[in-house]
C-alpha cells in the first residue's frame, strides 16, 4: 500500500494529520448490504449517516459503528450526495431525479430543490460530459450541496450540466455560474464541493483535475491542481481542506491512466500539502481506496470516506462486490 506514512504501525497520513483505519467499524445489519456508499456525513450528536444505493439508502450509526436504523426507503431514484447543516438538517442529492431533498434526522421530508423527473436542457447524453452542448439551469444530474457559513446553498450540477448553482437559505434560486472547458470558470464535470469561513466556495472540477476556488458570487480566484479527479473536498471549522479524489485508475471515457489511485489529501487555506494517504495499490487493505467518492470530518476530527465501488467509474476487475465502500480513521 502506497501511503507515504510515518513510521507509525497501524496509522496513516504524516505530521499532526495522522489517522488510525478502523476497519469494521460499521456495524451492518446481518443480511443487509450497501450495494456502494456514496455520502457520509454526521450530526450534531456524532451519529453517521450512510447515503447508500441499497434498499435501505440512509443507514445510522452511532459514534461507535453501532446500528441505529434506516429510512429514506423508495424515496430515491439515486443517491448520489450528503450534507448536515449545523442544525440537523440533512440535504441528499439525488442525480438521477434531478433534485435535492432536505430531511429531519428521523426522515421526515422538509424541502425539494428542483422538480422531481424533470431536467434543464444542456444536451448531454449518456451522463457524458464530453457531449454537453450549453450550460443551463438547476437542475441536471446534480452531484453534491453545500451550506455556507451564511446559510446559503452551493451546489454543483455535474453529471449533466457545467455550473454551480447559488441559492438563497431559504432555497430560492438566485445565480449560477460556469460553461464547458477547461479554462478559469470553465468545468468539465463540477462534482463536490463547500465553503469555506471566509465565503470562498472550492469546487471540484473532477475531470479537469483540480478544485476551483471563486468567490460567493462566481468571481474566479485560483484553482488548486495537487488533487488526482477530486470528487469531494470538505472543510472543517480551522479552514482545513480535506479532498477525496477518484484518481486515475478508475479512469472515464478513456482519458487518462496513471500510478496515482484513489486517496485522501489534507490541505492547508493557502494549499500547503499537511497530509496525504491510500494511492490504490490495494483497495482492501483499510487506509487505502478504490475510488473515494465522499468525506466528511467530524467534531473530533476524524475522517469518514465512502467509495463508488461498483459504478462504471471503477474498471471491471479493479474490486469485487465485497471491497470495503465506507471507512473510518481515527485521528491520532
Amino acid at each position: 500500500m502506497t501511503t507515504e506514512n510515518d513510521n507509525n504501525v497501524g496509522t496513516v497520513g504524516q505530521g499532526d494529520y495522522r489517522y488510525e483505519p478502523l476497519p469494521g467499524w460499521d456495524q451492518l445489519p446481518e443480511g443487509w448490504n450497501y450495494g456502494e456508499v456514496v455520502g457520509a456525513a454526521t450530526d450534531s450528536a456524532g451519529n453517521l449517516y450512510a447515503f447508500n444505493r441499497s434498499e435501505h439508502p440512509v443507514i445510522v450509526y452511532s459514534s461507535d459503528g453501532s446500528f441505529v436504523g434506516s429510512w429514506g426507503e423508495g424515496q430515491f431514484e439515486r443517491p448520489h450526495g450528503i450534507w448536515i447543516t449545523d442544525d440537523d438538517r440533512i440535504w441528499l442529492t439525488d442525480d438521477h431525479g434531478h433534485v435535492i431533498h432536505r430531511y429531519t434526522t428521523d426522515g421526515r421530508r422538509e424541502q425539494t430543490l428542483g422538480i422531481a423527473g424533470e431536467c434543464s436542457d444542456t444536451g448531454v447524453e449518456d451522463m457524458n460530459y464530453l457531449t454537453l452542448r450549453q450550460p443551463a439551469g438547476p437542475f441536471n444530474l446534480p452531484t453534491n450541496l453545500a451550506v455556507a457559513p451564511d446559510g446559503r446553498l452551493f451546489i454543483t450540477d455535474g453529471y449533466g450540466n457545467c455550473r454551480v448553482h447559488r441559492f438563497s437559505a431559504d432555497g430560492e434560486y438566485e445565480i449560477s455560474w460556469g460553461t464547458p472547458g477547461d479554462g478559469d470558470g470553465e468545468f468539465h464535470l463540477p462534482h463536490g464541493i463547500d465553503v469555506a469561513s471566509d465565503g470562498t466556495v472550492f469546487a471540484c472540477d473532477r475531470e479537469n483535475s483540480r478544485i476551483q476556488l471563486f468567490d460567493a458570487d462566481g468571481g474566479f480566484i485560483e484553482a488548486w491542481t495537487d488533487v488526482a479527479r477530486p470528487c469531494e473536498v470538505f472543510i472543517d471549522g480551522d479552514d482545513v481542506v480535506y479532498v477525496a479524489e477518484l484518481g486515475w485508475h478508475a479512469g472515464l471515457n478513456d482519458q487518462r491512466f496513471d500510478d496515482t489511485g484513489g486517496r485522501v489529501s489534507i490541505f492547508s487555506r493557502s494549499g500547503e500539502l499537511l497530509s496525504r494517504f491510500g494511492g490504490g495499490a490495494n483497495p482492501y487493505e483499510p487506509g487505502d481506496f478504490a475510488a473515494p467518492h465522499d468525506i466528511w470530518v467530524d467534531g473530533n476530527g476524524d475522517i469518514y470516506t465512502s467509495e463508488v465501488i461498483a459504478s462504471a467509474a471503477v474498471p471491471k476487475g479493479l474490486v469485487e462486490a465485497d471491497c470495503p465502500t465506507l471507512q473510518k480513521f481515527r485521528r491520532v
